[in-house]
């Protein structure tokens, strides 16, 4: 079998060694020379266009994603041409536009924040003063790692923004913690569901998981379970699904949002658990029966490298690395430094939690200057 992903980042690139390992060969579609096109069999080119990506599609058995991007009559053409899309543009759309995946988590009844589609000043000033003043406002598409989301607290805070079209505007939550609750489904309808995890975020960017996610009710763990369990059948997804959750100082958990990938929460899977969220995400959208999701250990840490030395030079750094915390395990992107950009993660695991987190942020320490 041969399995094609569309985009070329380091989710793409980490499907490698699960696909070496499955026998599974993989092929990718990426933009530039950087991250799986060092490692992977590569066309290069414009994940927009159709003619590219049929004639990729036509390579490969199954077409999957690094990224949410590809236009909705691209994958429909796909479909339209026979190729198994999965997840498919039904399913995927959901985490494409925010605003369809609020009137579809609506429908369903399922937990969520106070929501408006706005047009215009006037309708953002009509859902400030609904929700108390302040709210958050979001691109419908193409946001992510921060990108395409403002507080605002004024009617003209967006107006940028809408010239631009609608936006999705959100009560601002007094969240007492972000959690993320992974899931994979395979066509066939199996379900696999990994620990409920923590996810620590800066300036919109994932920092640090802690999986399990520490000081957990049981009643949190259930409800975030159902809910993503939930959406995977609801939705027909194929592959995995991350679905990012708020938990409130008042005992609610919430549904922020979903990608349906690969996820940067689920990075702790490929040393802390016995089937890595890429090796399950093949399984599943090759239709093989899924993997054990269990934890390794009790505790596992994952910190992301963040930006990189500003000299760039990253190879002097890993041996220092290497030498310092033997136990971490340092997983690299193939990109060049940028401040801010993710060209990384760090994983320790450990039967203690402070010990994991300790390793792992000591570890990617050796990154910054």
């Amino acid at each position: 079998m041969r399995v094609g992903v569309i985009g070329g980042g380091q989710l793409a690139r980490m499907m490698v060694p699960a696909a070496i390992e499955l026998g599974v060969d993989i092929a990718v579609l990426g933009e530039t020379e950087e991250s799986a096109a060092r490692i992977a069999v590569t066309t290069i080119g414009d994940s927009t266009d159709l003619d590219t990506v049929l004639a990729f599609a036509r390579e490969v058995d199954v077409v999957t994603f690094d990224h949410e991007h590809v236009p909705q009559e691209v994958l429909r053409a796909l479909v339209d041409a026979g190729v198994a899309v999965r997840p498919g543009p039904d399913a995927l759309q959901h985490a494409q536009d925010k605003l369809v995946l609020r009137e579809r988590l609506q429908a369903l009844g399922v937990p969520q924040p106070a929501w408006a589609r706005v047009a215009d000043a006037d309708e953002l000033a009509a859902f400030l003063d609904r929700v108390g003043g302040r709210a958050v406002v979001k691109t419908p598409r193409g946001g992510y790692d921060g990108h395409g989301v403002r507080v605002v607290a004024a009617a003209h805070d967006a107006d940028d923004w809408l010239a631009d079209g609608p936006l999705l505007a959100e009560e601002l939550i007094d969240f007492r913690r972000e959690l993320a609750q992974l899931v994979a489904r395979r066509p066939s309808g199996e379900i696999a569901v990994w620990p409920l995890v923590e996810t620590v975020q800066g300036d919109g960017v994932c920092r640090e998981v802690f999986a399990p996610a520490p000081r957990t009710t049981a009643v949190v763990e259930r409800v975030a379970r159902e809910i993503a369990h939930g959406l995977a059948a609801s939705l027909d997804v194929t592959g995995v699904l991350a679905v990012e959750l708020f938990e409130t100082v008042d005992g609610r958990v919430l549904v922020n949002e979903l990608a349906m990938r690969p996820h940067n929460s689920g990075h702790w899977t490929i040393d802390g658990a016995m089937t890595s969220q890429f090796e399950q995400h093949l399984r599943a959208v090759l239709d093989l029966p899924l993997g054990s999701p269990a934890a390794r250990a009790p505790f596992s840490a994952m910190v992301n490298v963040l930006g990189g030395p500003a000299d760039g030079d990253l190879d002097a750094r890993v041996p220092l690395l290497m030498a310092d915390q033997p136990t971490a395990k340092l997983h690299l992107y193939g990109k060049t430094t940028r401040p801010g950009r993710k060209i990384g993660h760090v994983t320790a695991t450990s039967d203690d939690l402070d010990d994991a987190v300790f390793v792992a942020r000591a570890a990617a320490a050796f990154f910054a200057d």
